[in-house]
């Protein structure tokens, strides 16, 4: 997945503007300013509108002309709910409606427990649902631009049920993890997407082999905490539709090969639920890269 950097389009300014937006002109202005800002996106978005298209074209099966107008409708829905994820944090949560499927299983956390989502939706809605359930979610981000983007978000948030934690390079990010979950928090990443070097299994996904990272079954493993699998998408202008799946313990075995059994074994129950959510939204899978190209180094090859 050498195209993928960990970083992401945008910065502090765009958040700053869509916050302006919000406050003094309202969430449907933003939208409609937001229809016509979706189509210098696709003009340039170059690459990422080739990854984009080869989706609905190769793995949706839609034809040529659909393929391309797809990809208009997943940038503006992607836009939208950028604009609703900052709506949310800055307090105008009032202006959505939620239905939880699955509360229940996070109800069992009592202890604390790690969420897994992907790009699809828009998953720090998830937050909404712990404020409910009074835990604190911390957020994992993974990079670095984002930092200037915790900052900006930390100071309009309204809630403070909410943490980021930025991945570093001198792994200082885990010993934020560990007190989360020491402290019976809840920590949310996703699961769809690696660096290069990270540990992967390939595993079916959409008819084709895939490689999914490790990471976050390990971390479940090495923590002994539950796992559950969260996705939350949009289903109106103004309605959520949140899916948590029950919990999975990942056994920590000693043996290599019956570690990596183990994660393989979690991680289909993962992109089972995840392909089940892409198939039923196609248009809010927000990934812009060759997600089928398969890291160099194959699994086996690899010690967990």
């Amino acid at each position: 997945m050498s195209s993928w950097k960990g970083k992401t389009r945008g910065g502090v300014l765009g958040y700053k503007i869509f916050v302006w937006t919000l406050k003094y002109l309202g969430l449907q202005f933003a939208y409609f300013l937001l229809s016509f800002v979706v189509i210098y996106f696709v003009a340039a978005s170059g690459h990422a509108f080739h990854a984009i298209f080869n989706f609905y074209h190769q793995i949706m099966k839609y034809n040529r002309a659909k393929a391309f107008f797809s990809i208009y409708r997943n940038y503006f829905m992607f836009g939208q709910i950028l604009l609703d994820k900052i709506a949310m944090l800055a307090g105008f949560q009032q202006k959505f409606t939620f239905d939880f499927e699955g509360e229940e299983h996070l109800r069992q956390m009592y202890d604390g427990g790690l969420l897994v989502s992907a790009h699809v939706g828009n998953w720090e809605i998830a937050g909404q649902l712990l404020n409910r359930l009074e835990k604190r979610i911390n957020i994992i981000l993974f990079d670095a631009e984002h930092q200037r983007i915790k900052g900006y978000l930390s100071d309009v948030m309204t809630t403070r049920n909410v943490n980021f934690i930025v991945i570093r390079d001198d792994f200082s990010h885990l010993i934020e993890i560990k007190q989360a979950l020491a402290n019976k928090e809840i920590v949310a990443m996703h699961g769809d997407r690696y660096l290069e070097g990270n540990k992967t299994v390939n595993l079916d996904f959409m008819g084709r082999q895939a490689a999914f990272p490790i990471g976050p079954v390990n971390m479940a493993a090495k923590f002994k905490v539950p796992v559950s699998f969260v996705f939350a998408v949009k289903e109106t202008s103004s309605h959520y539709h949140f899916y948590a799946t029950p919990l999975q313990r990942v056994a920590f075995s000693t043996n290599l090969k019956q570690r990596e059994e183990n994660f393989r074994e979690v991680l289909k129950i993962y992109t089972g639920k995840f392909e089940e959510i892409l198939r039923k939204y196609p248009f809010q899978w927000f990934n812009y890269y060759d997600f089928w190209k398969l890291p160099e180094i194959q699994p086996s090859d690899m010690k967990v």
